[in-house]
């Protein structure tokens, strides 16, 4: 018995009344790292995707996040086994470069996803380009640091306005007043942060050197140029008198560090607007147990400014093969889709990096998201450098040097001495 081919099934079918399943004209082969509730949200989109778009279907792959997920692409594109469209972290921008992984994103291929380079703030839109000014990723979020805190430390203080919305921190000497008066009122740990992981201390370290002015590694390479060591000393002290005062926990890793706030033994949190899905399921549940609120990081210093970083949408090289237009448009087509459904992706706490959304009603709607969306202009990313930027030595050196300084195994002098060091000599 011969085989019947598809189009003679789909006729036989058709003249018998039998419905048939929609075949995809293109598959794209999508690789993230997203875990957790992140993970949750993106698995979601890609589903509504897919029920929408018969003619094009994502079939997506979760890798581990960080190192492993970046050596898999490395070495992945050189063969030309990699995925068609991936996730891919702004800070990690001059890596991809550097490895020749990325492929550019022209103007006719923002045209066929529906955007254009005036869609998006342009913080992350920047920090997307190469430096030759061509664009290698398409933003997709800004995600930062932010100021979480529990409003039962601060009634009574000056710290809290009538609507019991945090206000009243416009200084450094502001912000360790608000931690001294919550110490007072009982608060075990008045700021938390991942104080002994390389996340935690490099994104307040790097937040308090970039509000100085600060430079950790600059556009022609060079670490701590002018007087960016001496304000980087500055950032270490600030911390190491938080530890000091005893206002920040002991070596704390990330999910101690985020216990602590959870469970109403600490009044400030530095950290991620990833946290927020973990407060709003907390608070839901009644099993928060306070009144909380988040910011954007308040001026401490010389400058309104935090660290932040960006997920985004890249198209790796296929090794020395070019991707097939009609695969292209397709792979277009998925990421201006996906821009546009980002409000669902803000629910996990992000900033859409797409004008669209975030100045949409839906969005201003959305809450604490709306209110520390300022921070979107003013943000500050990783430097532009191969060792900077997530998972790699920049975060290295946060944790096995200033980490240790700011819980007294060393001066904060010696330890920028070894921060820059180390930096340097990642670089040759």
């Amino acid at each position: 018995m011969k085989l019947k081919t598809l189009a003679q099934v789909s006729a036989i079918a058709a003249l018998a009344g039998i419905g048939m399943p929609a075949f995809a004209q293109q598959t794209v082969t999508w690789w993230d790292f997203f875990a957790g509730g992140d993970g949750v949200r993106m698995k979601a989109l890609i589903e509504q995707f897919n029920e929408e778009h018969p003619d094009v279907q994502i079939e997506g792959t979760t890798l581990e996040w960080g190192v492993p997920f970046y050596t898999k692409v490395r070495t992945s594109a050189a063969v030309g086994r990699g995925p068609d469209l991936m996730t891919y972290h702004l800070s990690r921008m001059p890596l991809g470069l550097s490895e020749g992984v990325l492929t550019p994103i022209t103007d006719a291929d923002l045209e066929a996803a529906g955007l254009s380079e005036g869609d998006f703030f342009a913080s992350s839109l920047d920090a997307a380009k190469g430096p030759d000014g061509s664009l290698y990723a398409v933003p997709f979020d800004i995600h930062s640091i932010v100021l979480y805190y529990n409003k039962s430390y601060l009634e009574g203080t000056r710290f809290l306005d009538e609507e019991g919305q945090l206000t009243g921190i416009e200084s450094l000497a502001d912000f360790e007043e608000a931690m001294q008066a919550a110490a007072d009122n009982g608060s075990e740990s008045p700021v938390t942060y991942a104080t002994g992981d390389d996340g935690g201390t490099y994104r307040v370290f790097y937040t308090l050197l970039s509000q100085q002015g600060g430079t950790l590694i600059s556009d022609d390479g060079e670490v701590l140029p002018g007087d960016s060591a001496e304000k980087a000393v500055k950032a270490v002290e600030i911390m190491t008198n938080w530890h000091d005062q005893g206002w920040q926990p002991e070596q704390a890793l990330y999910e101690a560090s985020v216990a602590l706030f959870t469970s109403g033994k600490s009044a400030f949190q530095l950290n991620g607007v990833w946290e927020v899905p973990t407060m709003k399921d907390l608070e839901k549940n009644g099993n928060l147990g306070f009144e909380w609120g988040a910011v954007e990081i308040p001026k401490l210093m010389d400058t309104r400014t935090t660290w932040a970083d960006s997920h985004a949408w890249a198209i790796p090289v296929q090794g020395d093969e070019e991707m097939d237009p009609a695969k292209r448009e397709a792979v277009m087509q998925v990421i201006g889709w996906m821009e546009k459904h980002a409000i669902q992706w803000a629910d996990a706490g992000h900033i859409p990096a797409y004008k669209p959304v975030a100045e949409s009603e839906a969005f201003k709607t959305m809450e604490p998201n709306a209110t520390y969306s300022s921070l979107a202009d003013g943000a500050t990313y990783d430097p532009r450098s191969e060792v900077a930027g997530v998972a790699s030595p920049a975060y290295d050196a946060a944790q096995n040097i200033i980490s240790p300084a700011m819980h007294g195994y060393l001066s904060a002098e010696d330890a920028i001495e070894q921060v820059k060091s180390e930096l340097e000599s990642k670089m040759n």
